[in-house]
């Protein structure tokens, strides 16, 4: 794999652009309190600096918000770095936004190196957030996540926490009524992923589809076992298959 230039870590950021996070939780936290009820279980084994991949399943276009506002309220004000579709970057307004707060464009659907590289480099650095089913699911089901994914984290080989969101489904949803706008949501952080006895194995499809199954196999397991007594919203999924494709990884 070629070198890839190191980037500058998020520990080192300006005060410029500490306020400017300190703004924008500001903003994010208004928002969450008035719509939601977060409750946030695990994360004590977060690390706070270094390459650390937040691999989660998706709900909604909310988590992508809700990730890195708790990782604020865990840590420190930090970039939580997020792929998002390229269409977003179209407007120069929203462009400069998304970028202010460590998101990047990923063209879906097609063999996007440029923005896999980013990924590579973030992966290796700083704090990153992945969703390996690429896309958000349609029926709150965890969907099969991408193999593309589990190749990454072999390149890199970077600290991997596999999270779990419940209930950011319901927000805006017809199924909420005038008095209980407020609707709960539930995230837990599980424990760092052991992955060196497949990172042992040759860079093949098949060991990146067995770091893969091991990714979705515990979100899965922190999905069907968090805490979640008022999301009513929350039904069992089937099991998920975890045979990926191998697109690029993306958010919203």
């Amino acid at each position: 794999m070629q070198a890839l230039t190191p980037l500058q870590p998020s520990s080192h950021i300006s005060w410029l652009s500490r306020c400017w996070l300190y703004c924008a939780y500001f903003v994010v936290a208004v928002l969450f309190r008035l719509l939601c009820r977060v409750h946030i279980e695990g994360g004590e084994d977060i690390p706070r600096h270094g390459g650390v991949v937040l691999v989660s399943n998706h709900r909604s276009g909310f988590d992508t918000l809700l990730i890195p506002y708790t990782i604020f309220k865990l840590q420190k004000p930090q970039f939580v770095r997020a792929p998002a579709k390229a269409e977003l970057f179209r407007f120069a307004l929203l462009r400069a936004l998304l970028s202010s707060v460590g998101a990047f464009p990923v063209r879906r659907g097609q063999s996007d190196f440029r923005a896999i590289r980013q990924i590579l480099q973030y992966m290796q650095t700083e704090k990153i957030m992945i969703f390996p089913e690429g896309t958000r699911s349609r029926d709150s089901t965890l969907q099969p996540g991408k193999r593309t994914v589990g190749k990454l984290l072999y390149q890199t080989r970077p600290v991997v926490i596999p999270t779990a969101i419940v209930g950011t489904e319901g927000i805006f949803t017809r199924r909420q009524g005038l008095g209980d706008w407020r609707v709960p949501i539930a995230i837990r952080y599980g424990a760092p992923l052991d992955l060196q006895g497949y990172y042992a194995l040759p860079n093949t499809k098949e060991t990146a589809e067995a770091i893969l199954k091991e990714v979705m196999g515990a979100i899965a397991a922190l999905l069907y076992n968090t805490s979640q007594p008022s999301v009513s919203s929350y039904r069992s999924p089937k099991p998920p298959r975890l045979q990926g494709t191998p697109d690029a990884p993306s958010a919203t």
